[in-house]
């Protein structure tokens, strides 16, 4: 059995190709840099030089494949690249689906995501759930056209195309606002924003295994959510702090008081570069709710999902081995960058407690 993965070196990728292997699939990987053909021939998959956008570049490798799964995607936050995010996420997955097609693969799994529900306002839904925006991120904008604009119609013409919706994932070697906020859990945040902003957590191994299992046991023509447990952010913080013996933020920012300083942000960040985590989009998105569950995947597929506490034990431990590095390898700072680090952290903690506070007696 051929599988031909396109994403091959990113987050979710990795693991898929690792489990297509052991499962004792030929796998063939697009790598469209140096760096991303290293990672994909580590992991034992033959690299296939080429990019989502260019249709010629897969052609070779994709032929007489069995199955496709098409995993790449952009994904940033903060970053106002929507020409970028329409060309990877929306045309790249055109021609992807469009040369499965006439190849005649006959299957072909798609990565979604459940960002394309957008904001479910604190309802827990299912595949059926639909609406058509305003979408807060461009990338949740981007994947839902290529999830209804692109992947449902080539489905409708008879495209053997099976869709999987991952929920926020998480675990070691993560780089999404996901592991941001576990970083920054660790490093002694002094504020959580946005208590009710919730995801569904989901470890990235879970993730790949439903991809698998989709591709073996999915229907064709059909979505899966594979989303774990929805969790507000306040919530998670305490988990957190249970698991971890650290101290949770003591100054917790209802959303509410933060969201009217999006425009600010948005000036900000197209004057200097901000952290993801302080991006416009990102201030925005405080208070939504990405929840979605899992019953069809569960039941259909046999899929599973690991404890809450094994997998963010697993990623904080990876998160703590990462520090450790780091302040190993860090340049030392000088007594004046110190004192300015502690005031700034300062002034920004006295900030927000103005904003919980203070404004609550006027």
């Amino acid at each position: 059995m051929k599988a031909f993965v396109t994403g091959g070196s990113g987050f979710i990728g990795q693991h898929v190709i690792r489990k297509l292997i052991a499962r004792g699939y030929m796998v063939a990987a697009l790598a469209r840099s140096a760096e991303s053909q290293a990672i994909v021939e580590d992991l034992g998959a033959t690299a296939v030089p080429g990019d989502v956008t260019d249709m010629a570049s897969m052609r070779d490798g994709m032929a007489g494949s069995d199955i496709v799964f098409h995993i790449a995607a952009w994904y940033k936050l903060g970053t106002p690249d929507w020409m970028q995010a329409e060309a990877i996420n929306v045309s790249g997955t055109r021609k992807v689906l469009r040369l499965a097609q006439e190849l005649g693969v006959p299957r072909i799994i798609y990565t979604s995501t459940i960002a394309v529900l957008g904001d479910t306002h604190g309802e827990l839904v299912d595949e059926t759930y639909f609406q058509s925006g305003p979408f807060i991120t461009e990338y949740a904008r981007t994947k839902w056209l290529a999830h209804y604009k692109v992947a449902v119609p080539f489905i409708e013409k008879g495209a053997p195309i099976i869709i999987v919706m991952p929920g926020a994932v998480y675990g070691p070697g993560d780089t999404s606002i996901v592991a941001d906020l576990m970083r920054f859990f660790y490093r002694g945040a002094p504020a959580v924003p946005g208590l009710d902003t919730t995801f569904a957590y989901t470890h990235v191994e879970d993730i790949a295994e439903g991809h698998i299992l989709a591709a073996e046991k999915g229907k064709i023509g059909e979505s899966y959510i594979l989303a774990g447990p929805a969790i507000p952010l306040g919530e998670m913080i305490d988990f957190w702090a249970h698991l971890t013996g650290k101290r949770a933020p003591s100054l917790k920012i209802p959303a509410s008081l933060l969201r009217p300083f999006t425009p600010v942000m948005g000036a900000l960040e197209s004057i200097i570069p901000l952290p993801a985590m302080f991006s416009r989009e990102a201030v925005a998105s405080l208070g939504a709710t990405y929840m979605a569950r899992s019953d069809k995947a569960r039941a259909e597929l046999g899929w599973q999902t690991r404890p809450l506490q094994t997998g963010m034990l697993e990623t904080f431990a990876w998160i703590a081995d990462e520090e450790a590095e780091r302040a190993v390898t860090a340049v030392p700072r000088t007594r004046e960058q110190q004192i300015a680090k502690l005031a700034l952290s300062a002034a920004f903690t006295l900030f927000l407690a103005w904003l919980l506070y203070g404004r609550r007696r006027k």
